[in-house]
């Protein structure tokens, strides 16, 4: 790809946790023995597919660290990079990304925080992400505060009626759930993120017609919400499972695209 020529590019890659991930895909069959259901029948859960991916690297960084240089290639002078981690790395990426963009070049440190999943007993439980933001030129950076998305006031009492009927704009701490289990956006495919963080992302930092890249496509997140926005978009993975979430997921969207083997 030639140089310059990205707008926006959101990686998520895997997060290093030094396990696989999995998720399991359950289907709900009629049984004589199963769980008592749906007008009184009896209905067992029968695994359809198992989709993982191997979330364990021996140098994690050998193989981030030449992606993030791409990406510094890639964007243009007005472009943004936002990268996804945990707790795990988000401090060491840093250390990385100033050194590679330049210190002037971080916009800002996103928490996404969700209230989901499993708690600890025995330290804080971790319920959140971290999302770093980078422009490639601090003097020319694209960000349109204006289209994104806004939230209720958390006290709509201290403000006026006007304001509150608004709502505000979202602050670095973003309060968002997590895909539902048993939502329409869930394709199956493991730690698939929601629409709304990718829509916020796009809208803030790119206009219609621009390019926006993923290098880890997974479930297909930024390329669904990137053409349902009218942005153009390249996204990328080696994983056949990837793939198949992805275009059929651009095909129920109804959203067109080219499949480019490598």
């Amino acid at each position: 790809m030639p140089t310059g020529s990205v707008q926006l590019i959101y990686i998520d890659p895997p997060f290093n946790t030094g396990r696989a991930q999995t998720r399991t895909n359950r289907k709900a069959s009629p049984s004589n023995s199963g769980r008592l259901g749906f007008q009184g029948k009896r209905y067992e859960q029968v695994v359809q597919s198992v989709l993982s991916y191997d979330d364990e690297f021996a140098d994690y960084w050998s193989f981030l660290e030449p992606r993030l240089e791409e990406a510094w290639r890639l964007l243009s002078e007005t472009g943004t990079l936002y990268l996804h981690l945990d707790y795990r790395e988000s401090h060491y990426a840093k250390v990385l990304l100033d050194a590679l963009f330049g210190r002037d070049s971080f916009l800002n440190e996103i928490i996404w925080a969700y209230d989901y999943g499993a708690r600890s007993k025995s330290r804080w439980p971790a319920k959140h992400d971290n999302i770093l933001v980078y422009v490639k030129n601090p003097q020319s950076y694209y960000f349109d505060s204006k289209e994104v998305d806004r939230e209720p006031y958390m006290a709509p009492g201290l403000v006026t009626k006007e304001k509150a009927e608004l709502g505000k704009l979202p602050t670095d701490v973003w309060w968002h759930t997590i895909v539902s289990p048993t939502g329409k956006e869930k394709t199956g495919y493991p730690t698939q993120k929601p629409e709304g963080i990718l829509r916020r992302i796009i809208t803030a930092s790119s206009k219609a017609g621009d390019l926006v890249l993923d290098f880890f496509a997974g479930s297909g997140t930024t390329a669904a919400v990137a053409g349902k926005l009218g942005r153009k978009f390249v996204t990328v993975d080696q994983n056949p499972e990837s793939i198949s979430t992805v275009t059929a997921r651009l095909d129920q969207a109804q959203i067109s695209y080219r499949l480019i083997s490598g």
